[in-house]
């Protein structure tokens, strides 16, 4: 545990995590695809003291018609909100399981630099074969394969992050050198699957390495900075977060709140008439704004934070953010992010030293 706050995300992709969620949308079915769109929800959450927002994705379409079947990157939309905010945290879901590790960690380096220091990475996997045709790959049909696939890919992208020293860009004028080439590392990773010789494209990332969050059955501990963890009731989630081994751990909670104009019971039934709301193992709280904030006063006892996924963002983010954000406040339960700080100060997570200047370090001592 990192204290007494308790960080808070929220999972803003899409209308809610209810596959028909839209059909309670606030907003013109139009402006699902547009970034303003994720901005705004951004912005929302930055404005009630969220430390961080996360936006899911994959290569396949999210859901069938006649729900929303499409959405845009979740990198792109992050970049996009990194440009509209200033202090809240912003993590993509970026799945490594076909992708390239190479590709995704330039990507994810240059949103940290877009955000200044205010990015993060959720680890996700491709579990349907049908990704696997889109990138031209055979499919990882086990969850064995996908495992290592992530555990590689985390690997490769936090050493290519450490491949260019904090000091290698030196823009000297006098000397028509951009770079200091003996501060640039090959990282030589060879794998089961695919090698990386390295170095990175991008200059290492603002935090140095970017607060990556998980799930630590899919990713190993100590490659993760923020563990996911599921779990139906507090009893679940406290024992999986107690096993995690990472540094922070966050709860995964779905809510369904009582809103201005029907009970969270009442709109659960109203969306389950088109769609089942699928049970995913996680944590799910459907009810009063009072009540959830005894729920997660009882989670911090056990937890560092927790991920957020609403029933409906346009009627479930506005409660929290009115109600719950602020009790929790009153109750010395969470702290917003200050200005200027990073995602990794936010959560109390240190700057990590580069593992080559520290490698140099050491030879340069014998």
């Amino acid at each position: 545990m990192s204290g007494p706050a308790l960080h808070l995300a929220v999972e803003i992709d899409g209308d809610g995590a209810h596959p028909a969620a839209w059909r309670r949308a606030a907003h013109a079915p139009d402006r699902l695809l547009s970034p303003r769109r994720a901005a705004g929800l951004a912005t929302a959450a930055e404005n009630a003291g969220f430390t961080l927002v996360t936006l899911d994705d994959g290569v396949l379409p999210p859901g069938t018609a006649p729900d929303p079947v499409g959405r845009i990157g979740a990198v792109e939309r992050a970049a996009f909100v990194a440009a509209s905010t200033s202090t809240i945290g912003i993590a993509p879901v970026v799945p490594v399981t076909y992708a390239e590790p190479f590709h995704v960690s330039s990507q994810l380096a240059s949103l940290d630099h877009i955000s200044a220091g205010r990015a993060g990475w959720v680890v996700a996997e491709e579990e349907h074969p049908g990704a696997a045709r889109v990138w031209g790959r055979s499919p990882v049909t086990d969850a064995a394969g996908r495992a290592q696939e992530s555990r590689d890919g985390v690997e490769v992208a936090r050493a290519l992050w450490d491949s260019w020293e904090d000091d290698a860009v030196i823009r000297s004028v006098a000397t028509s050198r951009y770079l200091d080439r003996e501060r640039l590392h090959y990282i030589d990773f060879t794998g089961e699957t695919y090698a990386v010789k390295g170095p990175a494209i991008v200059p290492r990332p603002p935090q140095g390495q970017l607060v990556v969050l998980g799930r630590p059955d899919r990713v190993p501990a100590a490659r993760l900075d923020v563990a996911l963890v599921d779990g139906r009731d507090p009893a679940e989630v406290a024992t999986a977060a107690a096993g995690a081994g990472t540094p922070r751990v966050f709860a995964e909670v779905e809510v369904a709140l009582d809103a201005p104009d029907a009970t969270g019971d009442e709109r659960v039934a109203d969306l389950e008439r088109y769609a089942p709301w699928a049970d995913c193992g996680r944590f799910r709280y459907v009810g009063s704004a009072d009540g959830l904030v005894a729920v997660l006063g009882e989670l911090s006892r056990h937890v560092d934070g927790v991920r957020l996924h609403p029933l409906v963002l346009d009627e479930d983010l506005p409660v929290v953010s009115r109600l719950v954000l602020p009790a929790l406040s009153e109750r010395r339960l969470t702290a917003r992010p200050l200005p200027g700080t990073s995602l990794r100060s936010a959560l109390g997570l240190g700057r990590p030293a580069n593992r080559f200047a520290a490698t140099a370090v050491q030879e340069e001592a014998r």
